[in-house]
């Protein structure tokens, strides 16, 4: 890749499993070594640059964003949490919501009181807008955490989102991380082509939103990078290039800046 075709060429970011190691504790994960530094690089010389991540914002600007140690010069990527459904074009500076996603703050507040009390076993995520229920330190709790978001789901008109060892109550609203790259494709018609970078069911948008711009345009250039862990393979049916790990991650970012 040349420097022209990188100025022409987005990229896309997962956060969990992708920049960083998977970990018992969501909240003590971080990114492994070099790669804030290495997308903060990236998105000066690329196209757009973005991190499209399960976790909220202020999450993502403390680890990846302009609040970050390691990111405290220049704008790096866009930060777009919670599957879209808030974002921040200036590494965290600013948080835009989802309109039609802010009336259900209140609602998942009480969906974490009620998870917590319902699944004491469990580890449940308040993500403001979104309550993740984590069994990873329980696999037996499994089918119960299953059971009871699916039921919960269903009595207060919410949506579900599967991941590994983790199930999630959503707002109601059509929004993923396949939208989110739809949206910035669709604002940057120049770009040539796009990259998206993920591990887990909630990525699988994504590459099939890259999928479906290649087949109507052939001329773009898709890559769709699959980040390989011990917990199964959910997109290595739609992968172009596997990865060994997140630590391969920001080594194979800097051979495309080399490139360049």
């Amino acid at each position: 890749m040349n420097r022209e075709q990188l100025r022409r060429t987005a990229f896309f970011f997962d956060f969990d499993g992708t920049l960083s190691a998977i970990g018992p504790d969501p909240e003590k994960v971080g990114p492994v070594p070099d790669a804030p530094e290495a997308l903060r690089e990236l998105a000066a010389h690329c196209g757009y640059c973005a991190v499209v991540s399960a976790r909220p914002v202020a999450f993502l600007a403390r680890q990846v964003g302009a609040s970050s140690e390691a990111g405290a010069s220049g704008e790096g990527p866009e930060l777009h949490g919670l599957y879209g459904l808030e974002f921040s074009p200036d590494g965290g500076a600013t948080v835009h919501t989802l309109p039609e996603a802010a009336p259900y703050r209140e609602v998942m507040g009480v969906a974490v009181e009620e998870a917590k009390r319902a699944l004491p076993g469990a580890l449940i995520e308040d993500k403001g807008l979104s309550c993740a229920v984590h069994y990873r330190n329980s696999p037996d709790l499994a089918e119960a955490a299953e059971e009871w978001v699916e039921q919960y789901a269903r009595e207060h008109g919410l949506k579900v989102q599967r991941g590994r060892m983790v199930v999630e109550l959503k707002p109601p609203v059509q929004r993923d991380k396949g939208a989110v790259v739809r949206d910035a494709l669709t604002r940057l018609p120049e770009l040539a082509g796009a990259w998206f970078f993920g591990d887990d069911l909630g990525d699988r948008p994504g590459f099939e939103a890259l999928s479906e711009r290649a087949e109507r345009a052939p001329q773009f250039t898709a890559v769709r990078v699959a980040v390989a862990n011990t917990e199964g393979d959910p997109l290595g049916d739609l992968a172009d290039l596997m990865l060994e790990g997140p630590q391969e991650v920001p080594g194979l970012v800097r051979r495309l800046l080399r490139a360049s």
